[in-house]
Parts: structure tokens; sequence; C-alpha cells
């Protein structure tokens, strides 16, 4: 019923209404700019702080440019209150700003750095840089599936993994006659960590991937390389085919 009166009273076409709003004054728009602004900082704060995880094949800006832009699309499409002068404003002020930090990431180097940053070496000479590896805030599972795309059986076969700063992987291999034995990355392998070795010989930390010789009986306490008691795996020395 309340609401049947609610819309009575709403003038359809009412060009005050479409354009800028029966409640709001013209100087709104000013206050709309800043919002923009803060929301568009913000956001792009929130991106960098979240990690790469969910920012595949985009920059940053360009992932912020989609929330912020389709969040102002949809609110001027389905409410009545929301002026389209208003989302207008919010596309204007955004593009302007994603040109000008386009400008200043060219002109600056540093500047792109701060804001969208840089790659990140996660793995060297078949070996996790744990500390990189936390940082790109990604799981063990999430990486391994993505090394298996490429044919990767074990970490043994990637002389340098990064991270870029859209999130996608980059991946060296070493030439066939440099494989080394390495961390398995098969999930039915991978999954279930020794903490006793029924046999001695070459095993893999779980964590880190640092390969040593180990007696058969109980693991060591901690990963001599990362400091980690994650379990160990036998390496595997299968060599890649492309």
């Amino acid at each position: 019923f309340f609401s049947s009166l609610l819309l009575a009273a709403i003038e359809p076409f009412s060009w005050k209404r479409l354009l800028v709003s029966e409640d709001a004054p013209v100087s709104f728009l000013l206050e709309i700019a800043l919002r923009s602004v803060l929301m568009f900082l913000l956001t792009i704060g929130a991106l960098r702080i979240s990690g790469k995880r969910g920012v595949r094949q985009l920059s940053l800006f360009e992932f912020a440019l989609i929330l912020v832009l389709g969040s102002a699309a949809g609110d001027a499409t389905i409410y009545h209150d929301t002026p389209l002068l208003h989302a207008v404003m919010v596309f204007v002020v955004i593009i302007a700003l994603y040109v000008l930090f386009n400008y200043w990431t060219d002109k600056y180097p540093r500047v792109e750095r701060m804001l969208e940053g840089e790659p990140e070496l996660i793995i060297k000479e078949g070996e996790i840089d744990l500390p990189a590896f936390t940082k790109a805030s990604l799981t063990g599972q999430e990486l391994n599936g993505q090394l298996r795309q490429l044919q990767v059986e074990h970490l043994g076969q990637v002389r340098r993994l990064y991270i870029e700063a859209t999130g996608e992987i980059s991946v060296f291999f070493f030439d066939p006659q440099d494989e080394r034995p390495g961390l398995p990355i098969w999930p039915e392998v991978y999954q279930h960590p020794l903490y006793e070795l029924p046999a001695a010989g070459a095993h893999a930390c779980h964590a880190c991937a640092t390969v040593r010789e180990l007696p058969a009986g109980p693991v060591p306490a901690q990963c001599p390389r990362c400091g980690r008691a994650d379990g160990w795996l036998p390496v595997c020395a299968t060599p890649r085919i492309a």
C-alpha cells in the first residue's frame, strides 16, 4: 500500500529528477567528485592489499575501474533517486583518474611499482621462496594446478617462476640435461606428506621444496632451509616433455 503511494508520487520523465535531483543541490556534484576519488583510491588500496589471486590479466587500475564504474552504472540504472548526472560525474572523474594514473606510471616507473606492484620471484632453481610465496597470497594447490597445466610434474623442472603484477605466472624451465630431482606436484602425492620415512633417500620439503638426503625413520623436526615442519616427500626425477 505504502509502495503504491510512493510510486504514485513520482512524476515520470521529470528532467530535474533525471539529471540532478529534487533533493540535492547542483553543488552536490562536487561532493560526488570527492567521493569518486576517495572510493577509487580505497578500491585500489584494497586490491593492492588483497594480493593478486583475483586479478588475472587485468591491472589493478583496470580491475578497480570495472568495479567502481559497474557500481555507479548499476545504481543509476535501478534507483529512481540516483540522477544520471551523478553517475556521469563518477564516470568522468574515474576515467580522468585512470588516464592521469596511466600518465604517471608511464612517466614515473617508481609510481607504477608502488601502485601496481612488481613481479615476484616465487621459485628459484626448483625451490620455493616462502616469504614471496606468502606475499603473493597463493596456496600450494593453486600454484601446482597452474604448473600442471604446463606439463610440470615436479619443481626440479622449474628454473624460475614469477607472479606477474597481473596475477599470472611466468615460468622458465631448465634445459632437459640440467633438470634435477624435485618436489612432486601430483595431487595424489602432494597432498600426503610423510613424517616417517620408510626408506632412506632424497626427499623434498613439502613447504619450500628443498631437497635433502634423509635416513629412514622420523623426518627432521624442522626443515634446515625454511624452518617449517610440514613433512617431506620422495623426490621425482621424471624429465619434462613439452
